[in-house]
């Protein structure tokens, strides 16, 4: 690339002299001159956009152990070949050939998670898509299978594709005379290849920081297993561990009534929501995300309380705890109360054993359709922990690896951020990757 250029922003449907300099004025929007406007269904090859089968077409006693594979919405949602255990036999492939995939063809999630999008690999087995799909093939003359890629998942794209669907808590695809009519902007191909290589360098970029904080998350939960059950010791310690059960050493006490609605980004007294400690908090509460303005009596928080959530539509989530370091915040109803005294129990060091031992947690929950976890259940919670001036060393290494991962995430989101403005900037022609083949080549295609 040898330079950017970039072009004023018209608002749509505005007529400006800038537009006969290279640019044009459509039902997109203005876009640069050379660029044409689209139906998916033009940029895709003849019978290139198939909807799966009826749901009577794949039936239980179809599936065979083995043979060609039937690929579900899974493999387009987390874009991969290798989930699903569903094959059918060679009579019952060769019947529906149709649905049939091919390296380099699109499959789309039609329902529930809708659009998401997988790219057939040249390693993927042969295989028939299933009725919660679509199958899409790109004419490669037209548009480049990368820059469509990054097209079909831009979220004003995305937009399109959904914002015809009916109410529900379930959404569709748009129908498929819809969805065939689609409007897309493209440039010429050597445009698209330089759009797509750009946004693969930044996107290669998100994938190597993903991949490192899966690896410092990893690293996390080893040393967690080691330093929090004294496999390792830190240096300068050497003292025995004593096994402790909580109820020994804790009060239990629930937060009173406080409900999502009552949350605010400016309220005058801090408050945790306890759906706050599944998606938000972590082992430390440094900081307070939300406020109230509220009144009433409600329970606060003091200095060194372990929070965890006191039920769930699903166990596992209770085994969640995080540490408070702040007094005086308000705690929602149904979060239960671990209050341990600083000079016996760091909260934060308790904490994090307690997301450790997952599998006795378990142990204690109650409930069928909804599970609960009371103080006195917590109470039968026994670890071991070392002396207090220990814990607080064990807590400080933790710590520091949180807040490593913590700005590796938000660099990850930073970047991600970037991309998101390029994508709205290079895939509306605001802003032109200036190379000498741009604008000249397929300039004479016909709309």
């Amino acid at each position: 690339m040898k330079a950017i250029e970039t072009k004023k922003e018209l608002p749509q449907g505005t007529y400006s002299p800038a537009v006969s300099l290279g640019c044009k004025q459509t039902d997109l929007g203005v876009i640069p001159e050379h660029w044409r406007i689209r139906q998916l269904a033009d940029i895709c090859m003849p019978w290139g956009i198939v909807r799966g089968p009826f749901g009577g077409t794949l039936k239980k006693d179809t599936f065979v152990t083995s043979g060609f594979k039937v690929y579900e919405q899974q493999n387009a949602i987390y874009k991969s070949f290798e989930l699903g255990s569903y094959f059918v036999d060679q009579s019952k492939y060769a019947e529906m050939h149709r649905f049939s995939v091919s390296p380099g063809d699109f499959i789309i999630s039609c329902s529930g998670t809708i659009g998401r999008i997988f790219q057939i690999p040249p390693d993927a087995p042969q295989g028939v898509i299933n009725q919660a799909l679509l199958k899409l093939t790109t004419n490669n003359e037209v548009v480049y299978d990368q820059y469509f890629y990054i097209l079909f998942e831009w979220d004003e794209f995305q937009i399109r594709i959904i914002d015809s669907t009916q109410g529900g808590a379930i959404k569709n695809l748009v129908g498929m005379d819809v969805f065939r009519t689609i409007p897309v902007a493209l440039p010429p191909l050597s445009e698209q290849h330089a759009i797509a290589e750009v946004l693969s360098d930044v996107d290669g970029l998100l994938n190597a920081l993903e991949a490192l904080i899966v690896k410092k998350r990893a690293i996390k939960q080893a040393t967690m297993q080691q330093l929090l059950t004294g496999k390792t010791r830190l240096p300068g310690f050497s003292e025995r561990w004593e096994t402790k059960r909580l109820g020994n050493i804790a009060s239990f006490f629930k937060g009173s009534g406080l409900s999502k609605t009552d949350l605010s980004l400016d309220g005058k007294r801090r408050c945790i929501h306890y759906g706050e400690l599944f998606t938000i908090y972590k082992e430390c509460i440094t900081e307070i995300l939300h406020g109230t303005d509220r009144d009433g009596t409600f329970f606060l928080s003091f200095c060194n309380d372990v929070l965890m959530p006191g039920s769930d539509v699903t166990p596992n989530g209770l085994a969640t705890a995080s540490c408070i370091s702040i007094s005086n915040v308000i705690l929602g109803g149904d979060i239960l109360v671990i209050r341990v005294p600083a000079d016996v129990l760091n909260g934060t060091f308790l904490a994090y054993v307690i997301r450790i031992n997952h599998n006795q947690i378990m142990q204690l929950v109650s409930g069928t359709t909804v599970y609960h976890l009371y103080g006195r259940d917590m109470a039968n919670f026994s670890f071991v922990a070392p002396s207090v001036q220990e814990q607080q060393a064990i807590v400080s290494v933790l710590s520091d690896m949180d807040a490593e991962i913590a700005a590796l995430e938000q660099r990850w989101d930073k970047t991600r951020a970037i991309k998101q403005g390029m994508m709205q900037q290079l895939l509306t022609g605001r802003v032109r990757l200036v190379e000498s083949r741009i604008c000249t080549d397929d300039a004479d295609d016909g709309d």
